[in-house]
C-alpha cells in the first residue's frame, strides 16, 4: 500500500488513519473469494529460500538509522533459511549512490536478489525530491533491465523520528518487510521461468 499524507496533519486525520491500517491488517479474504482463487491457481512467490545469494547496498548517510534496517534485514535473511555465507553487504556514500552499486551487482549475475536500505529525510530544500526520485527510479530502471528483484528498503520521510520509528526493531521494520518481498519475489521469479 502506499500511503501519501500532507506534512502537516491534525490528530483526527491520524486517529482515523490509524485505524483504517488496522482495519485493512486484520481482513479477512471472504470464503468465496478465496475458493475461487484457489480454484484458478494463483501463483506466488515464497520467502523461504534456503542458500540464496543476496546482496545488500546500503548507504551511509544516517548510520544509525540504517544499522537498525540491516539487522531486521538480517534477522529476516536468518529466519527464512539464507545464512551469512550466502549474503554480501556493500556500502555507498548515500541513498543517490546506491543504483549504480545495484547495477553492477546485477550486472555481474552472482546474485538472485538485491536489497538496499538508506534513509532519505526531508529538508527545507528541493535536494530530497531529488535524490529519493533519482534512487527509486535507478533501482527499478536495474530490476527491469535484469530480470532480478530488487527491494527498495530506503526510506523516505519528513522527520528522523519517522526513520527511527520505520528502522526500530520488530515484525515493522523495513528492512525486514524489504527483504522478505524480495525474497517472495525471488521465488516468484523462479515460478514463473518454468
Amino acid at each position: 500500500m502506499i500511503l501519501h499524507v500532507a506534512p502537516v496533519f491534525n490528530d483526527i486525520f491520524l486517529a482515523e488513519r490509524i485505524q483504517i491500517l488496522k482495519t485493512e491488517n486484520n481482513y479477512k479474504r471472504p470464503d468465496s473469494l478465496q475458493r475461487r482463487i484457489d480454484a484458478i491457481g494463483a501463483i506466488e512467490g515464497e520467502t523461504a529460500s534456503p542458500g540464496l545469494s543476496v546482496a545488500i547496498v546500503i548507504g551511509r548517510w544516517h548510520q544509525q538509522v540504517v544499522d537498525g534496517l540491516l539487522q531486521g534485514a538480517l534477522e529476516a535473511l536468518q529466519e527464512n533459511g539464507i545464512g551469512d555465507e550466502s549474503v554480501d553487504i556493500v556500502y555507498v556514500p548515500g541513498a543517490f549512490e546506491i543504483p549504480l552499486a545495484v547495477k553492477k551487482l546485477a550486472d555481474n549475475g552472482r546474485y538472485r536478489a538485491l536489497v538496499t536500505l538508506g534513509a532519505v529525510i526531508r529538508g527545507g530544500t528541493p535536494h530530497f525530491e531529488y535524490v529519493a526520485g533519482e534512487c527509486v527510479r535507478g533501482m527499478a530502471d536495474v530490476s527491469l533491465e535484469y530480470d532480478l528483484p530488487v527491494a527498495f528498503g530506503v526510506l523516505t520521510v519528513d522527520t528522523e523520528q519517522q526513520a527511527f520509528d520505520r528502522a526500530a526493531a520488530g515484525p515493522d521494520n523495513k528492512g525486514r518487510e524489504a527483504v522478505l518481498a524480495v525474497l517472495e519475489m525471488a521465488g516468484l521469479m523462479t515460478k514463473l521461468s518454468c
